[in-house]
């Protein structure tokens, strides 16, 4: 029997899909929830610029579901606990990911797990988690110190560097070498930049939506080609390395070579290619985010990173942390600044769906085959579930106000069946990579710097992060409270 295929998408051409969603709106047999139905152009860009304040305003005029048309198409939103718990865990089967705007991703990552539905999905998870167990990620740990340790050798005080673009270049060598034993510094690896061409082809996602229609030279679907071959070919060679010489290793990679069916049927090259990029994707990308967004607040907030810097010399002693300490949140405050940041700055900000039959919520209707979609970043601003919200308070995490959060209230990592396989992997990387850079150094915005997010598809910082390298910080009692 032939190996498990995804799928087909209905259409993947363009305007065939504006036909298909219009057709669908017509079909509706239900109204759609409340909210802002008519066509608008303005709308649209202020979604694709600043989609945050758009999804705030309309929930305090509409509530926890509304519908904005985002270019030809409804999209109803559903913001706050409850609606992150209904989609992600307790209505999940009701959802699709492939037909959402999901679909857009497979131009770069194919048919890989953010992309695919059950059985699919389900089918590629399991061939993957035993590289996701505790022991495999803690084991991980020697390449996380030992590459961050190469990259912040060349850092002195008084050097000026991007942290948004060094920690991807830092994270995607991570991810090759802890996830797919591939040796960034191989003569295929080093034929290619590959951050700087996962940075091109993410681009296409920050483009305006009506520029994602248009095919041809120098456009940025004419970009996100160009750099996807080229990632392509570093993928591609690695595989048939690995089926020709029979090499394998403690490695995701090796899992998905020798993966099987019930039946007995493996992956072929271009399943395995698909799911290679796709966490090499999410295990790089995600990371290059929390990071910046971070020390962003670090420097805005230097008594945290005091306070920081005290809680590492207590536990630690000047000693490297062990992955135990790590995995275990033994360094407590870390952890609540960390958490703290993926509510303020969740990278993965929004969860696209399509609804499979129509169904209720919050008394509105919402009929199928309509686009649905959470956004953990709205849902972290929402000031009645997390008051102050831009407030950054490291605090809302400690041990007693995370139990009293409501169910729902925070999903950085999404939910249920589908949260992402590389959570704990992620979290040991940020955690490493911060503990190391705080061990060492206290980094400053530059004079006049001004924050500005893009979503591309993940939330990062538009300008990137500059910072000025500085001296360690001081270090504050782990007790002392910042106000």
């Amino acid at each position: 029997m032939p190996t498990l295929q995804a799928p087909p998408l209905r259409h993947e051409n363009p305007f065939r899909i504006l036909l298909q969603d219009l057709a669908d709106e017509r079909a509706a047999t239900v109204p759609y929830p409340p909210g802002e139905t008519s066509f608008s152009l303005a709308r649209t860009k202020r979604f694709n610029d600043e989609p945050l304040p758009l999804l705030l305003e309309a929930y305090e005029r509409y509530g926890p579901i509304f519908t904005l048309r985002v270019l030809h198409s409804n999209v109803v939103f559903m913001l706050g606990p409850e609606a992150n718990h209904y989609i992600t865990v307790s209505h999940a089967s009701n959802f699709e990911w492939r037909e959402s705007h999901f679909r857009d991703l497979m131009l770069l990552l194919g048919d890989g797990l953010l992309t695919t539905d059950d059985p699919y999905h389900r089918r590629s998870r399991l061939a993957m988690l035993p590289a996701f167990h505790r022991e495999r990620i803690a084991a991980s740990l020697g390449t996380m110190i030992e590459e961050t340790e190469r990259a912040l050798a060349g850092w002195r005080p008084g050097t000026r560097l991007d942290l948004y673009d060094w920690t991807r270049h830092l994270a995607i060598r991570i991810a090759m070498k802890a996830l797919f034993g591939l040796d960034p510094d191989g003569e295929t690896a080093k034929s290619i930049d590959a951050a700087a061409m996962f940075e091109q082809a993410l681009s296409f996602y920050s483009a305006g939506y009506q520029h994602r229609f248009i095919r041809g030279p120098k456009t940025p679907w004419a970009r996100l080609q160009e750099a996807t071959a080229k990632l392509n070919g570093l993928l591609f060679a690695e595989i048939a390395d690995r089926r020709s010489t029979g090499r394998r290793g403690e490695d995701v990679l090796s899992l998905l070579l020798d993966a099987t069916d019930e039946d007995g049927n493996g992956l072929t090259d271009q399943q395995v290619r698909d799911e290679m990029m796709t966490l090499l994707f999410a295990g790089h990308d995600t990371t290059t985010s929390a990071i910046a967004f971070m020390f962003y607040e670090l420097a805005k907030h230097p008594y945290i990173a005091e306070r920081l810097v005290g809680e590492q010399d207590a536990l630690l002693g000047g000693e490297r942390p062990t992955a135990e300490q790590l995995m275990n949140g033994e360094l407590d405050y870390l952890e609540m600044a960390f958490e703290e940041t993926l509510r303020k700055y969740p990278p993965a900000w929004i969860g696209p769906r399509k609804s499979v039959r129509a169904f209720e919520f919050a008394g509105h209707t919402v009929p199928g085959n309509a686009y649905v979609d959470y956004c953990s970043w709205a849902s972290h601003h929402l000031p009645d579930v997390f008051p102050d919200p831009e407030r950054f308070l490291p605090e809302r995490f400690s041990p007693q106000a995370k139990a009293a959060l409501p169910k729902g209230a925070y999903v950085p990592f999404g939910g249920g069946s589908r949260t992402c396989i590389g959570m704990r992997f992620g979290q040991l990387e940020v955690r490493t990579i911060a503990a190391m850079i705080l061990s060492r150094f206290t980094l400053h915005l530059p004079k006049g710097f001004e924050l500005e997010i893009r979503q591309m598809p993940t939330i990062s910082p538009k300008q990137g992060l500059p910072v000025l390298v500085g001296e360690r910080a001081a270090s504050a009692a782990p007790a002392a409270q910042g106000t």
